[in-house]
């Protein structure tokens, strides 16, 4: 079995002899022109039939395009590069240099590609080191003067390892800008480029994104040699088997309802989602009280924690998880049946990103968001931006507005008894900016 990512190579480790391809196995992949201890790999870890995006770029690559790839999160896009880099590679040498540089936009998606890289090399020997910041730099150090063929990292810490001398370029045959435009989104474009110009100019470049903005689109042509662009996203830019409901709710009264919602549908596993750092503690420290099984993961946490709160969600022994959207995109659990949008996403493909932490390789899933009545515009953009309209949900007997909203006076009839010991007259919303039309169903 291969070593553990970073771990030291023995000295006399034989290479894991090729296991045969299981009779009956789909052919699928076996199409797409893969070795024998791919398939044997891809057998092992459950990958029987290549995902669009796995069929239509590995080939590509395997040709030595550059490709850009756009599909939405939780479509095999991870292993859509590594398969054919793996196949690619020369063999080991200890002490070599990378053959292969992935970028990644945040700490978690790193842990998370180099752990599939991991998984698909078995079989082979090869090493792959995630490099990253909240951890000792020099046990990265260490682990890439042994020897590694793949480096996964976040732009910060690559450079920094660049700029001590730990990690060279001049071998690089392969670079993966994974997450694009989120990298973009987050300020790493400086980054990137500086990176890139280290790079040897006859490397091949795979650029994969959930979306391809102009920002992206002129990293891809002032860095990449004539790209291919592969499209796999579809014209409904979430995915199908999620169910997405949105609840009109007082500010003071969301954690109530969230409480209520928990209870009501009894998640298998859910993330709920805040924007801030702050309130992700707030909201973890009252759940606490009211439900067993909840953490916490946001960036101020230490690199330690967040590693400790991810492996205990992916193991299953958390079933709430708090966040903010440090884990909008680096997080791969398939076993998400809840996303909760505490607060609104603040940029509509921030909520694209979340919704697809659930529905996962075609699983059924489903996302709940909380709006106020101020944030009825906010609903709009993202309805506008995912080509569909939210559906309206309610939890009978909950009480989701403390007071009454402003209503007109009534007038009274003569002879009627007075309003207070009548049925009170329905309250109208107040609307903000956003259309009365589509506040009356909200509300």
């Amino acid at each position: 079995m291969a070593p553990r990512a970073g771990q030291e190579p023995p000295s006399e480790s034989p290479i894991e002899p090729e296991t045969p391809v299981p009779p009956g196995e789909p052919a699928a992949f076996a199409k797409l022109g893969l070795s024998d201890v791919m398939l044997a790999a891809l057998h092992r870890a459950a990958y029987f039939e290549p995902t669009p995006i796995q069929g239509g770029l590995v080939p590509r690559a395997m040709e030595g395009v550059d490709v850009m790839g756009q599909a939405r999160t939780g479509t095999g896009k991870t292993a859509a590069f590594a398969i054919p880099i793996l196949e690619q590679l020369r063999p080991h040498r200890k002490g070599g240099l990378p053959q292969a540089l992935v970028l990644a936009p945040t700490r978690e998606l790193a842990v998370q590609v180099r752990d599939e890289c991991d998984k698909l090399s078995a079989g082979r020997r090869v090493y792959v080191v995630a490099v990253y910041g909240g951890k000792p730099i020099r046990q990265q150090t260490e682990k890439l003067a042994r020897g590694a063929e793949i480096v996964v990292g976040t732009p910060g810490r690559v450079l920094d390892l660049m700029a001590r001398g730990a990690l060279m370029l001049g071998d690089v045959r392969f670079v993966v800008l994974d997450e694009a435009d989120r990298m973009l989104d987050i300020g790493f474009r400086p980054d990137i480029e500086k990176i890139l110009r280290r790079c040897p100019q006859s490397r091949q470049t795979l650029l994969l994104s959930a979306t391809i903005p102009p920002p992206v689109r002129r990293l891809a042509q002032r860095y990449m040699r004539e790209p291919e662009e592969l499209d796999f996203s579809p014209q409904d830019v979430t995915v199908e088997t999620i169910e997405q409901f949105y609840f009109t709710v007082d500010p003071e009264r969301k954690f109530d309802l969230l409480v209520e919602l928990l209870k009501r549908d009894e998640p298998h596993q859910a993330i709920i989602f805040c924007r801030t750092k702050r309130g992700t503690d707030k909201v973890y420290r009252r759940l606490c009280r009211k439900l067993e099984s909840a953490d916490v993961i946001h960036g101020d946490l230490p690199q330690t924690s967040r590693d400790r709160v991810m492996r205990s969600f992916r193991d299953g022994k958390t079933r709430f998880l708090v966040a903010t959207d440090v884990v909008g995109r680096g997080i791969d659990v398939t076993s998400i049946s809840h996303i909760i949008n505490f607060d609104v996403p603040q940029f509509c493909d921030d909520y694209v990103h979340r919704v697809g932490r659930t529905g996962r390789m075609g699983r059924e899933g489903v996302a709940y968001t909380f709006v106020s009545p101020e944030e009825g515009n906010e609903l709009t953009r993202i309805e506008i931006r995912i080509n569909r309209l939210l559906k309206r949900d309610e939890i009978s007997g909950f009480a989701a507005f403390d007071k009454p909203a402003a209503t007109e006076p009534v007038e009274q009839e003569p002879g009627q008894p007075p309003a207070s010991e009548t049925e009170p007259p329905e309250p109208k919303p107040v609307f903000g900016r956003r259309g009365k039309r589509r506040h009356r169903r909200a509300l």
